[in-house]
């Protein structure tokens, strides 16, 4: 065991109990964190400086509303060319709406494919390519676990322990696993661990275990904990979720931007999916790798300093999180009302409120992280995340919000409100045709001079743009990787273009299902269902005949009537529906392919949705991996 780990002065191993465990811990170094009032502004505020993301942003809406106000004219034409009724108007807002939804995410992913790799992240002059700062402060490193595998947790803090010390720059960062683990097996599993990383570990590390008894408030009641406690010894703290990854150069330059910027109050990286192996994992990580980057500086572009907080793989300014960003329990009863699940996004706009900057890193490497397994995995967290959000609508008024972090919450609450959306406006699409007015007005025929064949083929063109405005930002960001030299890390300019159309295709066949079950989790939550708070499959993989049918057996019954009903009053629709029919006709076996570990193994065999990390696998990930039992998992 190492000298720093042994030493009486480097760390304090009080043998008292800690929930029926004796835990290693530090000496206590209380910080207060009030709970904040929604109601009032905060009772400390900085000055703060505008940023040009207030420009930027307000231009990318004005021309999100221009694009639709233009789009939306043939579509009220062709409506109205009988009496505009109920179903009419219910259907000119709902491509409104959507129109915009889209229209603006792909203005999004524009300016990041122009921004390329020069943009400043809130001007913090983060670049890999610069020499290792040296740093003055101290940074708690925290892993938050609940339930998780214990080997896999400790393993990642290994190799994460190690590529800080690496740096040079160990002394200044210490490690606490925060356990919040119902389970008594995997409790005593992860003390164990803990134990043994003490004694294996070659490197100076301070390595630090808590245990909670009672898990008030989840992760962000976890964080919460610690800040009170420990957090007045030091100025930082970088916050993982138990699948992350983050290399000790990424590290040293967060905490030296933090001590050069110190206006600024959170720094966010945009982490690489990793070690990802069924098919819809992979697809997944493929889009992720490919896209991402470009999507992350778009919406680091127009953030600017108002920027958000995505829970995980960030670093915060303790002082700044403590004083601004303690949470109230919300007003009303669950699943509305008590701790707020989605945290994050509030946790920033708490802290953007009181004139701390919070920026985005899109540009600097070395941060990963993992991604459900399988569908199932996915609709799973989605739910919860789904309640989550949905909590922030009572957030969005708070006293003293940045627009731009209400703009936030606002896109968190629509990505769940788009699905419902998207399936009302098919509903009320097929309903058109039922109309006894429809193509007539008053029993004559259409008149040429209210709407022509124009203008049908304009409404086509509406719907085609929408679909190009979803497909366009892979495309750019595949001319991205092309104009970079970065394809041969994809296996090439060929293989990247039809793992693309692989990826693309995955992803139109999986949607409907994705839509209904947002649509079934919206109306859970309203109708009063608390998700409750369960572990997340990281590595679960394996097609289950028995859960499939339950997950999908209402959407197969769906799609068959779907076909039908489309055969029998318009049967030259069922082209332009294809992808929705299919995905939620074909759900059951869909979900079982994408799941099976057969399918897994003949996936990666054959280079399917190769990724670059997979060809050259990061030394961290590598490491990791090695020491958690070896990658691919058999």
């Amino acid at each position: 065991m190492n000298a720093l780990v042994r030493s009486p002065d480097a760390i304090s191993s009080r043998l008292r109990p800690d929930s029926g465990f004796f835990a290693d811990l530090p000496d206590e170094t209380p910080l207060d964190m009030p709970a904040q009032a929604f109601h009032a502004p905060p009772l400390l505020r900085r000055a703060f400086e505008g940023s040009p993301a207030a420009l930027r942003l307000g231009g990318m809406i004005a021309l999100t509303a221009a694009m639709t106000g233009v789009a939306i004219v043939p579509v009220y034409r062709v409506l109205a060319a009988d009496t505009l009724g109920p179903l009419d108007y219910v259907i000119l807002v709902l491509v409104s709406m959507l129109f915009a939804w889209t229209a603006f995410s792909f203005l999004s992913a524009l300016a990041g494919f122009f921004i390329g790799f020069t943009s400043l992240a809130c001007g913090l002059g983060l670049d890999s390519d610069d020499p290792l700062p040296n740093l003055n402060s101290r940074t708690a490193v925290l892993l938050p676990v609940y339930n998780e595998s214990p080997r896999a947790i400790f393993a990642r803090l290994q190799a994460i322990c190690e590529s800080v010390a690496s740096t040079g720059a160990g002394a200044h960062f210490d490690f606490f696993v925060l356990s919040d683990s119902t389970d008594t097996a995997i409790r005593a599993a992860e003390y164990g661990q803990f134990l043994r990383l003490k004694w294996r570990l070659t490197v100076p590390a301070r390595l630090y275990y808590r245990h909670r008894s009672q898990n008030t408030a989840r992760k962000a009641g976890n964080i919460a904990d610690w800040v009170k406690r420990f957090g007045g010894a030091y100025a930082h703290m970088v916050v993982l979720d138990a699948d992350s990854l983050m290399e000790g150069d990424t590290l040293v330059r967060l905490a030296a931007a933090m001590e050069r910027e110190r206006d600024v109050g959170l720094i966010q990286t945009a982490p690489v999916i990793v070690n990802r192996h069924t098919l819809f994992a992979r697809a997944e990580q493929f889009a992720s790798r490919m896209y991402g980057p470009m999507l992350a500086r778009g919406v680091a572009w127009w953030s600017g300093s108002e920027g958000n907080y995505w829970g995980h793989n960030a670093i915060i300014r303790v002082e700044a999180f403590a004083q601004q960003a303690g949470l109230p329990e919300l007003g009303g009863r669950k699943p509305f009302g008590g701790h707020i699940m989605s945290h994050d996004f509030v946790e920033a706009a708490l802290l953007r409120r009181a004139g701390w900057r919070v920026c985005m890193a899109p540009q600097l490497g070395g941060s990963y992280e993992e991604s459900p397994p399988t569908l199932a995995a996915l609709l799973a967290r989605d739910r919860r995340w789904c309640q989550g959000n949905l909590q922030h609508v009572q957030v969005m008024g708070a006293r003293g919000l940045h627009w731009i972090s209400r703009f936030h919450l606002v896109r968190g609450v629509s990505s769940y409100l788009a699905a419902p959306l998207w399936l009302s406006l098919l509903a009320s699409a097929a309903m058109l045709p039922l109309r006894p007015e429809w193509g007539q007005r008053a029993g004559a025929p259409l008149d040429p001079d209210t709407v022509s064949s124009l203008d049908v083929a304009a409404v086509g063109g509406v719907f085609a743009l929408s679909l190009g405005f979803l497909i366009a930002p892979k495309i750019l960001a595949y001319l991205e990787m092309l104009g970079s030299g970065e394809h041969e890390r994809y296996g090439g300019a060929s293989r990247a273009a039809l793992n693309l159309a692989v990826e693309t295709a995955l992803s139109a066949l999986v949607a409907p299902l994705i839509m209904l079950s947002h649509t079934r989790s919206l109306v859970e939550v309203i109708a009063g269902r608390d998700s409750g708070w369960a572990a997340q499959a990281r590595d679960a993989s394996g097609s289950d005949l028995r859960q499939a049918v339950r997950l999908h057996a209402a959407d197969t019954i769906l799609g068959v009537t779907l076909i039908f009903v489309t055969l029998l009053a318009a049967p030259h629709d069922l082209m332009w529906m294809a992808p929705v029919v299919l995905g939620l006709t074909l759900a059951i076996p869909l979900t079982m392919a994408l799941a099976s570990s057969r399918v897994a193994r003949l996936a990666r065999e054959l280079g399917l949705l190769l990724v670059p990390e997979e060809q050259r696998p990061p030394q961290i990930v590598a490491r990791a991996n090695a020491l958690s039992g070896g990658w691919p998992p058999t």
